[in-house]
């Protein structure tokens, strides 16, 4: 018997029998979009629970946030409650479904994926009652999964995120996923029993040094949890405003140098660097964040390990003007100043005894370009008003096309033009030294020149008039 022809429309209303709103095949198949809720007339806040899925008994924490938190800022007070890195991808689900709508971040976009960016969502937008329930993916290699559900809405929302409860320690990053967690929990729970001691390590002192420093399972520390959030969500200092009232400062003292050092570079000058200048100026940066690669241990004290400092000194040029062994970081400062200013900039974190690169900079590691933007988005560094207005100078007089010998001499004058002074006499400039000084320095070369640069920079110029102008 001859079969049946399959015409096209028959096809169309089987597509639609299947879904609706499908209008091709395409579509049949397209990830559904997230439905978002109306923007909230008021603001309230939402008591959550964290549970990281499949682990038993589950590692869990209890956060209150207020409804218009953003995404990415949730996924950030997510990764600080539980103890994550902040070093892999991630994602958020509305559903539990095998197609389950989930919102996209800008590196999915990067990637040519479709659909909603999570950046200017509300939670309020997500959720609304007791009950509602948010999915929250991370590390896709290792497939953390943790669901958040409403346990009770808040009339007077917190002020600022916080953790008000939880049990047990959060995994170590990169550890297997859940199988490889509960390997390492049996064998630190039974004090390192080596008949329990996981296949991965061949030795129990490997597998003891790999492990975060301090780490235990049943350990949970809410107050360290709670210093990581307050950290992760610390609302910028505003910029434009800052610069403005440092321009109205040197206005009501009559300091027309000061003036002129910041309102100059705001108005003139190029600001672009080439692909060869942008190689050159994060050269540092970009060899301490290749040798780190996706992290590394440090020691019980803290500091990177002899090995570690070893080859950062030869590689970024160190050795070559250094007199000493350099392979201690407490007793080799530029490799410390190294760690402390790519840490300030928020190119490398350090968690749990780990130092590896941001989530913000582990994909963009290989490009320079990227790397010079991130670092200027963060300039000036420092978060008192001392830190933020030697910046903001180091900034002006770089930015001036002044000569590296003479950048601590002029940015001390502009700081007493300011109304600084030094701490013991109050008739002597202040000191010139700030974290965004230092950021200045390595950017031109100070590795390699005995941390003394030295004439004028033009690429690092035109990177000041950039912060200046933003």
């Amino acid at each position: 018997m001859a079969s049946e022809k399959f015409e096209a429309p028959d096809l169309q209303k089987f597509i639609a029998s299947l879904r609706p709103d499908a209008d091709d095949l395409d579509d049949l198949w397209r990830r559904p979009e997230p439905q978002l809720l109306p923007v909230p007339s008021m603001v309230r806040g939402f008591r959550i629970r964290i549970d990281l899925q499949r682990t038993k008994p589950p590692v869990w924490r209890r956060v209150e946030v207020p409804g218009d938190i953003l995404l990415p800022r949730l996924h950030e007070v997510i990764q600080a409650a539980m103890g994550w890195t902040d070093s892999h991808l991630h994602r958020f689900r509305t559903s539990n479904d095998r197609n389950a709508p989930e919102f996209l971040t800008q590196f999915d976009l990067d990637e040519g994926d479709e659909g909603m960016l999570e950046d200017n969502v509300r939670l309020d937008q997500v959720i609304a009652d007791e009950g509602d329930r948010l999915w929250y993916d991370c590390d896709f290699g290792d497939d953390w999964k943790h669901l958040l559900r409403v346990e009770k809405v808040l009339d007077d929302p917190p002020s600022a995120p916080v953790c008000v409860g939880g049990k047990l320690a959060c995994p170590p990053e990169d550890c297997g996923g859940v199988w490889g967690y509960s390997k390492l929990v049996d064998w630190v729970r039974s004090d390192y029993d080596d008949a329990l001691r996981p296949e991965v390590f061949d030795s129990a002192e490997e597998g003891r040094a790999w492990l975060p420093d301090g780490w235990h399972p049943d350990v949970f520390d809410i107050d360290e949890t709670n210093e990581l959030i307050a950290a992760v969500t610390a609302e910028p200092i505003p910029v434009v405003e800052e610069l403005e009232s440092l321009l109205e400062l040197a206005q009501n003292r009559g300091a027309r140098g000061l003036r002129n050092a910041l309102a100059k570079p705001a108005a003139s000058g190029a600001t672009d660097v080439s692909a060869d200048d942008a190689a050159d100026l994060t050269e540092p940066f970009r060899v301490l964040l290749d040798v780190v690669g996706d992290g590394v241990t440090l020691t019980g004290s803290g500091y990177l390990k002899p090995a570690v400092v070893e080859q950062l000194a030869h590689r970024a040029g160190i050795t070559e003007w250094w007199i000493g062994k350099a392979n201690r970081e407490d007793l080799t400062w530029p490799v410390a100043d190294l760690r402390a200013t790519a840490r300030a900039l928020g190119l490398v974190s350090v968690r749990k005894g780990r130092i590896a690169p941001t989530q913000a900079i582990a994909r963009r590691r290989d490009d320079p370009h990227a790397i010079l933007r991130h670092i200027t988005g963060r300039l000036p560094l420092g978060t008192t008003p001392a830190e933020r207005h030697a910046g903001w100078m180091a900034l002006a007089v770089v930015a001036n096309e002044t000569p590296a010998e003479l950048w601590e001499a002029s940015i001390s004058e502009l700081l007493f033009d300011l109304g600084w002074r030094d701490r013991e006499d109050p008739y002597r400039v202040p000191s010139p030294d700030s974290p965004t000084l230092d950021a200045l320095n390595l950017l031109a070369g100070a590795m390699r020149a005995n941390w003394r640069p030295k004439g004028v920079n033009a690429a690092v110029a035109a990177i000041a008039r950039g912060v200046i102008r933003a």
